[in-house]
């Protein structure tokens, strides 16, 4: 009974979105940037029958997979600007679309607790005990959304930056109401965008740790939580990661979920279940679980019982792929689904986990 209703609330919340706009299918193969590798750039969109940027494509993902150490590689310190509420950075990843290429994100430093503000960044660093959290909102989120969760963290002590995701809030394209580019049925702009997400939270957390934080956490939800999982990997200086909803392969998700059938109609017009799986190997979190062996940094992993988006079966993948190779995390499964995890009383269940675990840990 309780499966139905959730499943039914899950439903309506999603059918409030209205916008969302089917796409044609495209290889992308142009955004495709071989050189973290010894090849030069992809070649261009292939033969009348696509095998030629299927080869292409598949290539590219084995080669980011198996060299993921360059492929998430910061190579440069961006350019940075900061007025005391938000920080504009050069995004490591440059794109065709111009507004998309300066990251934002919105800092919330510990509150004071005297009568006289001290606004030196010092000051705030010394109030929050170098403690500081990347907050990476969910696909569509707007800007307004997960600031309570950052404010929440203040309460805690914790300093928190909210990130904003590659064609989100000010970085989002003339005439779009939706980050389409983020997630599409272009298969190469796929990958770049979330490359992109990744390599910006990077830059964030370079920026933080410039600014004298020494213990940085990092907290996604949805989408956010996949670029913060493949950020975690391969950021040593994180020590902590919290993970609302969490799934196994990029591509599933958006071949079963609710939140993306939109994007599902795109694809299988060319392609099936395994290729699209194939197609975003190098943006998975399945594809990098092992690199956590023997990593003692803290990691909480969140999953809805009644998700219809992180469907249970590909949170259980990622989770048993972290039981073979030995990965000691914490996880725990919440009896609601995608949407419904922020709503009452979930979102409460939710905060107190989220509070609590870096509180503790971070």
């Amino acid at each position: 009974m309780i499966k139905r209703i959730i499943h039914g609330w899950e439903r309506k919340l999603a059918l409030r979105d209205n916008n969302r706009v089917v796409r044609s299918f495209e290889w992308g193969t142009e955004f495709l940037d071989f050189s973290f590798t010894r090849a030069s750039k992809a070649p261009g969109n292939g033969d009348s029958n696509g095998k030629s940027s299927r080869d292409v494509l598949y290539r590219f993902n084995d080669q980011a997979v198996s060299n993921s150490e360059r492929f998430f590689e910061l190579t440069s310190s961006p350019r940075y600007e900061f007025d005391g509420n938000w920080l504009a950075l050069e995004s490591p990843v440059q794109t065709p679309y111009p507004p998309n290429n300066t990251a934002y994100a919105r800092y919330f430093p510990v509150p004071s607790r005297i009568g006289v503000r001290n606004g030196s960044m010092e000051h705030e660093v010394a109030r929050a005990r170098g403690r500081a959290v990347v907050v990476l909102p969910h696909w569509n989120a707007k800007p307004h959304e997960h600031i309570p969760m950052c404010r929440l963290l203040n309460r805690a002590g914790i300093a928190a930056l909210r990130l904003s995701l590659p064609y989100h809030d000010r970085r989002m394209l003339p005439g779009f109401e939706r980050a389409d580019y983020m997630v599409s049925a272009n298969l190469g702009r796929t990958l770049q965008a979330n490359l992109q997400a990744v390599l910006d939270t990077r830059a964030a957390v370079a920026w933080l740790e410039s600014q004298g934080y020494t213990r940085i956490g990092i907290l996604g939800t949805s989408l956010g939580s996949c670029i913060a999982f493949l950020a975690f990997t391969h950021e040593p200086r994180i020590r902590v990661g919290v993970y609302l909803h969490v799934s196994s392969y990029f591509g599933d998700v958006v071949w079963e979920g609710l939140t993306t059938a939109h994007v599902r109609r795109g694809l299988e017009t060319q392609l099936d279940r395994e290729e699209v799986r194939r197609a975003w190997l190098a943006i998975s979190p399945h594809s990098y679980v092992n690199r956590l062996k023997s990593d003692t940094r803290r990691r909480l992993l969140v999953s809805a019982r009644y998700d219809l988006s992180f469907t249970p079966k590909l949170s259980r993948l990622l989770f048993d792929e972290c039981d073979r190779n030995a990965i000691d995390l914490d996880r725990r499964v919440v009896p609601c689904g995608h949407y419904t995890l922020g709503r009452s009383p979930y979102k409460y269940y939710a905060g107190y986990l989220v509070f609590n675990y870096f509180r503790r840990h971070l």
